[in-house]
């Protein structure tokens, strides 16, 4: 408290005390609620969550993976950004008010840029589609934008009741990634396979999380759909196995589907994978 301020505040009849410091209290308060000016984010999904809700200007560098459209269903948006590798002294530069990360960003740089004094908020990896919603809200609170986030959340709802596959028999989905990685049970991809209508053959086997699939379990289950990877340009051994001859001895293999990036990030760019992957339910379906 400054000199003097004390003699200052005991001049103020008793009276006047509450009223001043409730005016306090608030004049913090608003300041707290004041939305950050400069917001870095420095992982890929909330990358897209930042780019679907921050106003212009707010946003100033997006982590690099957000401009490779491999990795990332907005790369197109992303290319108005700055890009960050992530690196603590390079965000420090940014002047950041807020940092948006990933539950298993670099901790090293996460705890540097908090001793420097820069907020940095984590988000939880999405599992389900139903966490969605909470993520998009979480970012909107963050970036002060909360009415935007409502308007997101409501369009996502209504486009999922829009998807939601009719009863009736549900094809057998198996993912099948380079080195026969694959994707189980409480996982996004599982979710997404589920609100197409699709059983995921790799759930059905017991297995949870990501992990592999043998070549042999794939080929004996026969399954309706095989969900692969597209392929790099360079040639690798761990892609020799999805283009095996065995699996040719499945009709799956004919005619596979791709994984894309919006399998990725928990934003509403995950009902565009639910989709396609209806549309193929259908067709299989005869439908």
């Amino acid at each position: 408290m400054a000199p003097g301020a004390l003699s200052s505040l005991a001049c103020v009849r008793p009276s006047r005390l509450i009223p001043l410091a409730a005016a306090l209290v608030l004049a913090g308060a608003a300041a707290l609620a004041e939305a950050p000016r400069r917001v870095v984010s420095i992982n890929l999904c909330t990358d897209q969550l930042a780019m679907l809700i921050a106003q212009p200007g707010q946003l100033v560098s997006v982590s690099r993976l957000a401009a490779d459209p491999r990795s990332s269903a907005m790369a197109e948006a992303a290319r108005a950004y700055p890009a960050n590798r992530g690196g603590a002294e390079e965000i420090l530069l940014l002047r950041p008010d807020l940092v948006l990360a990933g539950r298993f960003s670099d901790p090293a740089t996460v705890s540097m840029l908090r001793r420097l004094g820069i907020a940095v908020e984590q988000f939880e990896i999405t599992r389900r589609i139903d966490e969605i919603p909470g993520q998009i809200l979480q970012a909107g609170r963050l970036l002060g934008h909360e009415d935007r986030a409502e308007a997101l959340i409501a369009e996502f709802e209504a486009r999922r009741a829009a998807l939601a596959p009719a009863p009736g028999s549900r094809p057998v989905a198996a993912i099948f990634h380079p080195n026969g990685f694959t994707q189980g049970a409480d996982t996004l991809s599982d979710d997404i396979l589920a609100h197409a209508g699709f059983d995921n053959l790799a759930a059905r086997l017991g297995r949870r999380g990501g992990g592999r699939l043998s070549l042999e379990d794939l080929v004996m289950a026969d399954p309706d759909l095989l969900i692969v990877a597209r392929p790099y340009p360079a040639t690798s051994r761990a892609e020799e196995v999805v283009a095996h001859p065995a699996l040719h001895a499945t009709g799956a293999a004919l005619h596979p589907e791709f994984t894309g990036p919006d399998w990725t990030c928990g934003t509403p760019l995950v009902l565009d994978a639910v989709a396609r992957l209806a549309e193929r339910r259908r067709a299989l379906a005869g439908e």
